[in-house]
């Protein structure tokens, strides 16, 4: 396996396209076989993709728009970062789920159909990652869809595109085509394992309440009671105050956690509601019972760690040749320039590997011992063996 791990601050599109692609090409004897690309929300992503794809015309390119970009050199915003990697011993193929918002189910199906795993019994290993457009919702129906249309032989990483934290407009690239509405999979085939590891640092900060009313990404109610009134009772307890207009600040330091029985599923509350219903950045089921969470600067950095950690376990013997790592845009919100530690965590772990990765919408995460797919406030954490 060959990879480089690129990045850019140039500003305009095609020139952070033919830049990347220059970098790719003078560090690898042979062009890659797949380019995997986070770009800011500020790039036209069509023009940068065919930059990319006219510097390195014979890669595969995936990726999607991000809210936060980071390699082992380079950690900021309104960055384009990409991992480019050559494997003769893998199998590589991208495929996209079109209507997202209407029809989860069929949209995995979509993906799942062109798989190259359905036919090729060569490659132990199968992995994907997914890519998709958060504000499209139901990333959650997707991976369980995707679970069941690959009979649970694939594990799954990746996450929601991003836009700064904006939630106006996030995509998705497969090719020099950007995507709306859709997901993006990028199958992979392999003589060894890929590992994934996946953690937060959030602990219960509240008593447990029981979600009384729910609908889509609106949290209605808790034990019966408006929802924002569970956080103002938090807040008042801790001598703190929530701005119903503007609850940013609080939430990003306190948010949901969905009790699984064996740990705590994350969710973001963005806004307080009229009717004093929060809005969610992923769906929280009616009848669960839920927590206000805290959490540190220290904590994150050591869950990435953590993560990192497992997915190093996960590859045996092998040595890292490269990873690719996502957090919540909330995360490096909340932390500020703390968030360089989450990345140092990371690469203080895997030694000489190339790193790549961004702040999402929201993280992916479906393997082995892990059954809860989408995530919010989580790293998730991919690494490629040697």
């Amino acid at each position: 396996m060959d990879t480089v791990a690129v990045s850019t601050t140039q500003a305009d599109s095609a020139a952070a396209g033919a830049a990347l692609a220059a970098q790719i090409k003078a560090a690898l004897s042979r062009a890659p076989h797949v380019i995997i690309l986070f770009a800011a929300p500020t790039y036209d992503h069509p023009l940068l993709l065919r930059a990319l794809q006219d510097g390195v015309p014979s890669a595969l390119i995936v990726g999607a728009s991000s809210a936060g970009e980071f390699t082992k050199d380079t950690v900021g915003v309104g960055l384009a970062t990409a991992l480019a990697i050559r494997d003769e011993e893998s199998k590589f193929t991208a495929r996209v789920g079109h209507r997202l918002k209407d029809n989860p189910a069929a949209a995995a199906n979509e993906i799942a159909r062109g798989f190259a795993g359905r036919s090729e019994h060569s490659f132990p290993h199968r992995s994907a990652l997914i890519l998709t457009d958060a504000l499209a919702g139901y990333a959650d129906a997707l991976a369980d869809a995707l679970t069941l249309e690959t009979a649970g032989e694939y594990q799954f990483f990746g996450g929601g595109a991003g836009d700064n934290a904006s939630f106006e407009r996030t995509t998705v690239f497969c090719g020099t085509q950007e995507f709306t509405d859709a997901a993006v999979a990028l199958e992979i085939l392999s003589r060894k394992p890929l590992g994934i590891g996946v953690s937060h640092g959030w602990e219960p900060a509240s008593e447990p309440f029981r979600v009384t009313e729910a609908t889509g990404l609106k949290l209605i109610s808790l034990n019966n009671l408006p929802a924002v009134e569970a956080f103002e009772e938090h807040a008042q307890a801790k001598g703190e105050h929530i701005d119903r207009a503007a609850p940013i600040p609080f939430f990003l330091q306190n948010i949901i956690g969905i009790d699984t029985g064996s740990g705590y599923r994350l969710r973001v509350p963005l806004a307080v509601n009229d009717d004093g219903s929060i809005h969610c950045a992923a769906e929280i089921p009616a009848g669960s019972i839920v927590r206000i969470m805290k959490s540190s600067h220290a904590s994150a950095a050591e869950a990435a760690e953590r993560a990192t950690d497992a997915a190093i376990a996960g590859i045996g013997p092998n040595q890292p040749k490269a990873a690719l790592f996502f957090d919540c845009v909330a995360t490096r919100l909340r932390c500020g320039d703390h968030f360089q530690t989450e990345v140092d965590a990371v690469t203080s772990r895997i030694g000489d590997a190339a790193l790549a990765g961004c702040n999402t919408h929201g993280q992916i995460a479906r393997a082995e011992g892990q059954f809860e797919g989408f995530h919010n406030c989580t790293a998730v954490v991919c690494v490629f063996p040697d």
